[in-house]
């Protein structure tokens, strides 16, 4: 039986609730999740220690067998194909996300053309929680326990 592998890419800075969701609501779909921590190029710094993420997302997950957690610094596609992910799993809060996701997924299929992707919609009452958020409110003290799946 072919095990159904799906990559779920991100900075994670940090992972969130909504993050979480898409991971759980996943597991119904794929019999692995690898949750990937990536490099992004395109900031010059991260808020939150990647090795202080994977610890805390792996915290979050340790009842779940079927979860990695791991760092990556190549395309995604590529990283993907070296996994045995056939699918990227996104999720989508609004239309602003669907734009970006959409664009991205065509790139990938076209550097990886099995890599399907897969982009479910946020949950409603998680869907204003963004990354950028949270690190507004922790930056000036604020308690940000109820936007995360784990202690910081």
């Amino acid at each position: 039986m072919i095990r159904r592998i799906a990559l779920f890419p991100g900075t994670f800075d940090p992972f969130t609730k909504g993050h979480e969701d898409i991971v759980l609501r996943g597991l119904q779909l794929f019999d692995e999740i690898i949750i990937a921590l990536g490099y992004n190029v395109q900031k010059s710094s991260r808020y939150f220690e990647i090795a202080t993420m994977v610890d805390r997302i792996e915290s979050a997950f340790k009842k779940y067998p079927n979860i990695r957690v791991v760092t990556f610094s190549e395309l995604t596609a590529e990283f993907a194909k070296k996994n045995g992910a056939k699918y990227l799993l996104r999720g989508l809060r609004n239309t602003t996300d669907f734009e970006y996701e959409n664009s991205i997924s065509q790139v990938n299929r076209q550097l990886y053309p099995e890599l399907e992707s897969v982009f479910l919609i946020t949950t409603p009452r998680l869907a204003w929680i963004s990354s950028s958020i949270v690190r507004e409110v922790h930056r000036y003290g604020g308690d940000v326990s109820e936007f995360l799946p784990y202690k910081l």
